[in-house]
């Protein structure tokens, strides 16, 4: 843990001084949340570039975060210093007047709070073994902890596949890589993992209160905003109430141990945020607060509030743009939506194209060597990521019965959202209101594309970038509670304090069933990870090892790779995975055609363990000629090679 503090600090001090190269008059919080994003994003690429030559050791992971440092030359300047000495002033005068600021000090303390408890219950391990309280984080951890281990353990410099040998691992992975490179100084990986997405989380919200202050105008919209994005959910609440009436606990004993979730289940798809998307999707979680920032500067300058009358600004677009470029190793869905909003921002705005134009070629520098990197000997195939799928994930549903089922109110508030925007608001308002309905128009075109076209192989998928239609729209959600909330009427406040809660109830009950630790998930069995264990101490680092094909196999642990591993995760990356697998099986039946198949993908060892007896019939009698290498409980090494 005091590993990962010490990288957090470096993040921090680093971002920080990023953040007085061209961000004018903001409040010390806000740097420190964008200066953190900022600085993984620099960080999270120079150690792709310094490890894709170098490997990975102390010595390279030192360097690669210290690159976060390159920043803090700026205060070699006086005016940078004089602002840094103004903005921390005004920092602790907030705090020392903490009577006046009480309400944003509760706010921002029980978000971190929560933050803390959600994801500590991430990964973590008992003498049983390794465990997430994520009801939806069976198959993410096992995922985002294999490519983490194979940095670490496994020398997988350049980086390929871990649960697919061979080929190269075209996942965005700099959220993995982040985390390596905090092992590597002596941090764990529950540390590691733990700090990174609180602090991630944290900066989301800062940077999503901030941006729906921008457009709305209004402070309360803006302390909106995060609930609705951290607890989003639909109509679950009133199944939780059937499910209450219909047992005979008290109401805190029924709390205390809910049978399920209430945003994610057959009927319900959207989920809620916190459960399905950021404790399982790393790189959404570190993508979205960079992709939120970068719109955020996009709108500043669509409305003219970064200065339209002076002249053009040519550095700032161009520096945001190359902080844009490095999403395809964060997170490339977050790519393709910020994509999306500057094209529309052009077409609608083009008298400032020049700008425009300074941040395509920002993002150009930086984002196609990376693609050409990533897309050259890759295994994905690129035909099974676009087709033709109506209503996103709604099956057999109607389409409207699904959205007001998944999201309750959200699409009839952002339709009031955008009409008081566009008609209402004071003289001084009307224009910058205005302009704030033309931006939603990005946004809306991101939720027709994802309810019309597949994006990625498995149609549930298209979440990576419907999150950001949800995004995009809570400002407007925000202002049409906050416009209600206003007004003198008594039962208008009652509608908007109810229109508020029916948005939130269904994702804080999931949120409060992961955060309470009342989901309790074996991934790794103690043996497990002793078998991992051994294989790390007795085989080479770029070892090839035989598993089954599941998501939790022990050479997940060991760093190293293995031959084919979750079907389910190579499908969804569009991987064509079916002959490899019958020959994976053909290998565990032994006889002649085994040998053949060992020697074909130059196998060097088999791990015949509990997934491979009982889902491939493993002839234990077969691997028993090879020289046993480790052996835990029901887990046997082979060498084979």
């Amino acid at each position: 843990m005091l590993a990962a503090l010490i990288v957090l600090a470096v993040f921090l001090f680093g971002g920080l001084c990023f953040t007085y190269l061209f961000f004018d008059d903001e409040r010390l919080l806000w740097r420190l949340a964008a200066g953190n994003i900022v600085s993984c994003a620099i960080s999270g690429v120079a150690g792709f570039v310094i490890t894709l030559f170098f490997g990975l050791d102390p010595t390279t992971a030192a360097l690669s975060i210290l690159t976060a440092l390159l920043p803090a030359a700026i205060l070699l300047k006086p005016d940078v210093r004089t602002k840094l000495a103004r903005d921390w002033q005004r920092a602790r005068s907030n705090l020392q007047h903490g009577n006046k600021r009480i309400g944003g000090l509760i706010f921002y303390t029980f978000f971190f709070v929560l933050f803390c408890l959600f994801f500590s219950q991430a990964i973590y391990q008992t003498p049983d073994g390794i465990f997430t309280g994520g009801s939806q984080n069976l198959g993410d951890l096992p995922f985002h902890l294999g490519a983490i281990f194979s940095f670490t353990d496994g020398a997988n410099f350049p980086p390929l596949n871990p649960s697919f040998a061979g080929v190269k691992f075209a996942y965005p992975f700099v959220a993995d890589l982040l985390t390596a490179l905090t092992i590597k100084l002596g941090g764990s990986v529950r540390g590691a993992m733990v700090v990174e997405d609180i602090t991630w989380a944290f900066s989301l919200l800062i940077l999503l209160e901030r941006f729906t202050v921008r457009v709305t105008l209004s402070k309360l919209a803006g302390r909106i905003a995060p609930f609705l994005l951290f607890f989003s959910g639909g109509l679950g609440f009133l199944f939780f109430a059937r499910d209450f009436w219909q047992q005979q606990k008290g109401f805190f004993d029924f709390l205390s141990a809910l049978p399920s979730d209430y945003t994610i289940t057959n009927l319900f798809r959207w989920g809620n945020s916190m459960v399905v998307l950021f404790i399982t999707q790393r790189s959404l979680l570190l993508g979205m607060p960079l992709a939120i920032m970068a719109i955020d500067r996009l709108w500043a300058t669509f409305s003219g509030q970064d200065g339209e009358e002076g002249r053009p600004q040519f550095v700032p677009p161009f520096v945001l743009g190359t902080l844009v470029g490095t999403l395809p190793l964060v997170h490339l869905h977050s790519l393709l939506v910020v994509f999306i909003v500057a094209a529309v921002c052009l077409l609608l705005y083009m008298r400032r194209w020049k700008e425009w134009f300074t941040f395509a070629v920002g993002v150009s520098i930086v984002a196609v060597p990376i693609l050409a990197w990533l897309t050259t000997g890759e295994a994905s195939d690129a035909s099974k990521f676009i087709g033709w799928n109506f209503g996103w994930d709604k099956g057999d549903k109607n389409f409207f019965y699904f959205w007001l089922l998944n999201t309750g109110l959200v699409i009839p508030l952002i339709v009031a959202g955008v009409y008081l925007a566009w008609t209402k608001g004071s003289k001084e308002e009307h224009k910058h209101l205005r302009r704030a309905a033309l931006f939603y128009i990005p946004f809306a075109l991101i939720f027709v594309i994802a309810n019309i076209v597949k994006l990625a192989p498995w149609e549930w998928d298209n979440i990576k970038i419907l999150i950001y239609w949800f995004a995009g729209s809570i400002p407007f959600i925000a202002f049409a509670i906050v416009w209600t909330w206003e007004k003198r009427s008594v039962w208008l406040k009652a509608t908007a304090a109810l229109v508020f809660l029916s948005l939130i109830a269904s994702g804080a009950l999931d949120v409060y069933r992961t955060a309470s630790g009342q989901n309790v998930v074996k991934v790794f069995d103690a043996d497990g990870v002793k078998i991992a264990d051994a294989i790390k101490q007795k085989t080479a680092p770029k070892a090839l090892i035989l598993n089954a094909p599941t998501y939790n196999s022990a050479v997940v642990l060991s760093g190293r790779q293995s031959l084919m591993r979750y079907t389910g995760h190579l499908s969804s990356h569009g991987i064509d995975f079916e002959g490899r697998e019958r020959d994976v099986k053909a290998i565990y039946l032994g006889g002649g055609v085994a040998d053949i198949l060992l020697k074909k993908y130059g196998i060097d060892y088999v791990l015949v363990s509990p997934p491979e007896r009982n889902d491939l019939k493993a002839n234990d009698e077969y691997f028993g000629k090879f020289p046993l290498v480790a052996a835990s409980g029901q887990y046997r090494l082979y060498k084979v090679k």
